[in-house]
C-alpha cells in the first residue's frame, strides 16, 4: 500500500527545512543525490525527535557517507541520570515502502560494534566531531544506546528481521540493558513535521477515587487512579501522552525497572512508594460515573491532556501490567490533575518546568544520613585533616583536600576482593547504594585511612590510563578508556596491602613508595588485559561489555593476577601506539616509500585527516571546523613530502604535518607516526593501504 499524500508532505517539509543545512558536497553530481539528501534529512528529523535539538544541530548529527557502517546519524544527550547515545539508520522511499532487511541488521550491528570499541576510523570523517562525546558517554556510569530505525514506510518490520535484530541486541546486552531499539515510521515522521502544535491531541477519560478538589485560584483535582487505567493511557497514546513535557522521559533509566518491580511484586504498596504523576489539560469536564465531589469516586474527561511529571511511572506501569496483568493492575497511583482553562498565558509551562526541575531524592541521599558516613567524615577530619563530602549539592573538595562519598564508594568497590563490585560499579555506579553492595563496602566501617588510600590508588590508575591514552589506538585505547575500575581492582589485589589501615610515618612512606609504582604497573596490567580478554573472548569481543559484566570481569581478573605479579612484560604493543611505526604484515616498513614504489595512490588523490587518540578527538575537531581545509591534503608521489596540505598548499611528510597540526591545535609536540592519521576515503589510512599490499605479497605462492 502506497502513501502518496503523506510522502509528498514529508518530502516538501524536509526540503524546506533541511536543504540549506545538510552537507551534500560528497554527493554532488551523483544521479541519486535527491534520494540521498532525503534519507539524510529523515535521519536529521529522527535526531530532532529524539533529542529536541535545533535543526542546525540535527543536521550536524548526520554522518551518512559511503563508509557510514549503517549509522546515518548520531546524537549524545542526557536522559535522566544516564548518558544516552542515539544511533540512527534512515531509509527513504518515494512510495512509502522503505525496506529494512536482515542484511541491514548485520550492517547496523557491525557499526554498533565499531562504536562500542571506539573504532571511529572505521567510519567517514563526519563522525569525528561526535567522537569525543560518544567516547565520554560510553564510559559514563550506566550509559544507554538506542538504535533508531527511521523508515519511510507504513508497514511493520518483517518478523524474521525483527527477530534477528532483537537476537543481536540480546547478545550485546549480556546481563544489562545497554542497548535497545525503536522504529520511527512514516506515521511518526508525518506527525513530527506538523510541528509542536500538530501533536496529536490527547483526550483522557479518567476515573479518580478519593477525589480532592482545589478551586482557588485555579481548578485542580487529586486522588488515585487504577494502574490498569494508566497502562491503557500509554497503550493508546504512547509518547503523545507527554507532548507538553520538557523532554520525552519515557524509558530512559533503570528507575523504570524499580517502579515496575514494585508494582509486579507488591502492588498494594505502590501508592505509598511512588511519587505519582501530574497531568495538565486544557479543560476538565464531568464524565462517566460519579459527580466530581470530594472523597468519592468520580469520572472526568480531560481535554488536551499531557503527563508533565511522572512519565517514567506511566511507562513502568504499562510494562508491569503487560507482564502481570492480574496482579499489577490492582495497584493504585496518586494523580494530580490541573486545568489550564482559566489560568494566565504560560502558566502550563511554569508548572511543567517546576515539576521537572526539582531534584529527586536518590538512594545515595538516604545513605548520606547513615551513622557510618558521619563517622567517616569525622575520621577524615581528625585523622587526616581532610574533607569527606557526603551530601549532594556540596562543592567537591580539591583533589588534595579530600573526596566525596561517591568517589569513596567507587574506590572501595574497586578494592573489594570480588571483581563483581568493580564490574557493577562500572555498569551502574548508583547500584553501590543498594544493600547488596553498600553493606560489604561500608557496613564494616572502613577507616578514613583505608578509604583515602583506595581513593588515591583509583585516582592514580585513572591518571596513568589518561596518560597512556595520549599514545594509544585500537583495543589498547578501548581498554584504557573503560578499564579503570577493573585495573584498579587488579592492582589492589596484587600489591602489598597488609597495612592498609596502618598509621604512622613508616606505613605512610611504604604506601607512597607503592603509589610511585602505579604508573608502570598500570602500563603492564593494561598490556596483559588486552591479551587476556582476546584469549578468553576473541579479538572482536567488546571490551566495554567485558569490564561491565561480573562473570567476564571475574575471568579477566583471574587471568591478570599472576601476570601482574610476575616480572614478565606483556607482548610488544607498537601496533597500538601512535609514536611507533606499526608492524605491517609481520615486518616493519617505510609506509610512504612502499606506497610510492607500488604506485598505490594516484597523484591528485584527496586524503582526509582523522584524529586517532582520545585527546585528539576531544581537541582537534573544533580546530578543524574553523577551517575544514586543515583536514584535507592532496597526494603526490614523492617519498619525502607526499602531502600538499589544504590549509597552506605546502608539501609535508605525514608525520611532520601531523606534529604541526597537533602543535597548533593542542600545544603538543610529541613524535607521532603520521601515516596512521591520513586516510584515502573508503580505503583506510596509509598504514592500512600498505598492510593490504604486504598481506597480498605474503599470500603469493613461493618459488618459480
Amino acid at each position: 500500500m502506497a502513501y502518496p499524500v503523506q510522502v509528498r508532505n514529508l518530502k516538501r517539509h524536509l526540503e524546506q527545512r533541511f536543504r540549506p543545512l545538510i552537507d551534500m558536497s560528497d554527493w554532488s553530481g551523483r544521479p541519486d543525490e535527491e534520494s540521498a539528501f532525503l534519507s539524510r534529512a529523515v535521519a536529521a528529523l529522527a535526531v530532532k525527535m529524539e533529542t529536541a535539538c535545533s535543526d542546525e544541530d540535527a543536521a550536524r548529527a548526520v554522518v551518512d557517507c559511503d563508509t557510514d557502517r549503517g549509522i546515518d546519524a548520531v546524537a549524545v544527550h542526557p536522559q535522566g541520570e544516564r548518558q544516552h547515545v542515539a544511533l540512527i539508520q534512515a531509509k527513504w522511499s518515494d512510495k512509502g515502502e522503505a525496506g529494512f532487511g536482515e542484511a541491514d541488521v548485520s550492517a547496523v550491528i557491525r557499526g554498533l560494534d565499531y562504536l562500542l570499541e571506539l573504532e571511529f576510523h572505521r567510519f567517514g570523517s563526519k563522525i569525528d566531531r561526535h567522537a569525543a562525546a560518544i567516547d565520554s558517554a560510553l564510559n559514563s556510569p550506566s550509559p544507554k544506546v538506542t538504535l533508531i530505525l527511521a523508515l519511510v514506510t507504513g508497514t511493520e518490520l518483517h518478523p524474521n528481521t525483527r527477530s534477528l535484530l532483537e537476537e543481536e541486541i540480546g547478545k550485546h546486552n549480556l546481563d544489562d540493558d545497554l542497548i535497545d531499539y525503536r522504529i520511527v515510521n512514516l506515521r511518526d515522521l508525518h506527525r513530527e513535521i506538523l510541528g509542536e502544535h500538530g501533536e496529536r491531541k490527547v483526550d483522557l477519560d479518567v476515573q479518580v477515587q478519593g477525589v480532592g478538589k482545589v478551586t482557588d485560584p485555579f481548578l485542580a483535582y487529586y486522588g488515585t487512579v487504577a494502574a490498569e487505567e494508566i497502562a491503557e493511557w500509554y497503550g493508546v497514546h504512547g509518547r503523545h501522552l507527554t507532548a507538553r513535557n520538557i523532554r520525552d522521559a519515557l524509558d530512559v533509566s533503570d528507575v523504570n525497572e524499580k517502579i515496575r518491580t514494585t508494582l509486579v511484586k507488591e502492588p498494594e504498596f505502590f501508592w505509598y512508594l511512588s511519587n505519582g504523576i501530574t497531568l495538565i489539560c486544557d479543560r476538565i469536564r464531568k464524565h462517566g460515573k460519579g459527580a466530581p465531589a470530594s472523597g468519592v469516586s468520580s469520572g472526568f474527561r480531560l481535554e488536551g491532556a499531557s503527563v508533565i511529571n511522572g512519565a517514567q511511572t506511566v511507562s513502568a506501569v504499562y510494562k508491569a501490567v503487560r507482564q502481570k496483568p492480574g496482579k499489577a493492575a490492582s495497584g493504585r497511583v496518586l494523580v494530580r490533575i490541573i486545568s489550564l482553562e482559566d489560568t494566565p498565558e504560560g502558566f502550563g509551562d511554569r508548572i511543567t518546568v517546576a515539576a521537572n526541575t526539582q531534584n529527586p531524592t536518590e538512594e545515595r541521599d538516604f545513605r548520606s544520613r547513615r551513622p557510618e558516613q558521619f563517622d567517616l567524615r569525622h575520621d577524615f577530619a581528625l585523622s587526616l585533616g581532610l574533607n569527606y563530602v557526603i551530601k549532594r549539592g556540596e562543592p567537591d573538595p580539591q583533589a588534595d583536600e579530600g573526596c566525596t562519598m561517591t568517589e569513596a564508594a567507587l574506590a572501595l568497590a574497586a578494592a573489594h576482593q570480588s571483581p563483581e563490585f568493580a564490574a557493577r560499579a562500572k555498569r551502574d555506579a548508583s547500584a553501590l547504594w543498594d544493600n547488596r553492595y553498600y553493606r560489604p563496602l561500608f557496613g564494616n566501617k572502613p577507616s578514613a585511612i583505608r578509604v583515602w588510600r583506595g581513593v588515591r590508588l583509583l585516582r592514580l590508575v585513572r591518571q596513568a590510563l589518561a596518560e597512556e591514552q595520549e599514545n594509544l589506538v585500537g583495543r589498547m585505547a578501548t581498554a584504557a578508556a573503560h578499564g579503570d575500575l577493573l585495573l584498579a581492582h587488579v592492582l589492589f589485589q596484587t600489591m602489598d596491602t597488609h597495612d592498609v589501615d596502618a598509621e604512622g610515618e613508616e606505613a605512610t612512606a611504604d604506601w607512597e613508595a607503592r603509589f610511585a609504582e602505579v604508573r608502570d604497573r598500570v602500563r603492564k596490567a593494561l598490556g596483559w588485559m588486552v591479551v587476556v580478554i582476546d584469549g578468553a573472548y576473541g579479538q572482536n569481543s567488546q571490551i566495554s561489555a567485558t569490564v561491565r559484566t561480573a562473570e567476564r570481569a571475574e575471568r579477566v581478573a583471574s587471568g591478570l593476577y599472576e601476570r601482574v605479579r610476575s616480572a614478565e612484560e606483556p607482548p610488544n604493543d607498537a601496533e597500538s601506539r601512535v609514536d611507533h611505526e606499526p608492524n605491517v604484515a609481520g615486518k616493519f616498513t617505510r609506509t610512504v616509500w612502499s606506497i610510492v614504489d607500488a604506485e598505490l595512490i594516484p597523484d591528485g588523490t584527496i586524503l582526509e585527516f582523522r584524529p586517532v587518540t582520545t585527546p585528539e578527538r576531544r581537541q582537534l575537531p573544533r580546530w578543524i571546523d574553523e577551517n575544514p581545509q586543515r583536514a584535507r591534503a592532496t597526494w603526490q608521489n614523492n617519498k619525502s613530502r607526499p602531502l600538499v596540505w589544504g590549509a597552506d598548499n605546502k608539501a609535508y611528510a605525514p608525520s611532520t604535518l601531523v606534529r604541526q597540526m597537533r602543535r597548533e591545535a593542542m600545544g603538543n609536540d610529541q613524535q607521532v607516526q603520521g601515516t596512521r592519521y591520513w586516510h584515502v576515503p573508503g580505503e583506510g589510512s596509509l598504514v592500512d593501504i600498505v598492510r593490504v599490499l604486504r598481506e597480498a605479497e605474503f599470500e603469493k605462492p613461493q618459488g618459480g
